[in-house]
């Protein structure tokens, strides 16, 4: 099992996408600054979250949430926060 998340930073204007099959560990990684990516931007909040069964359709979701169609919906999601 994967998940597909997404995360925000409560800090500055940013929204990061990934993939991991342990959403808590990678989460925890995020907002420790252990991620290069990622370190500028601490600290982060849960945005979205999406279960999959195995790796490669995770991956086709994570494309999506990439995209400029999916980012701009993690935006409006974050806006309700």
């Amino acid at each position: 099992m994967y998940e597909v998340y997404a995360i925000a930073s409560l800090s500055r204007n940013y929204i990061y996408v990934g993939i991991t099959d342990n959403l808590g560990r990678r989460f925890e990684e995020h907002n420790a600054g252990h991620n290069k990516t990622t370190k500028p931007y601490l600290p982060f909040q849960l945005l979205y979250r999406e279960s999959c069964l195995d790796r490669p359709t995770a991956r086709i979701r994570e494309k999506y949430w990439k995209s400029g169609t999916g980012k701009e919906q993690l935006k409006m999601i974050r806006d309700t926060f």
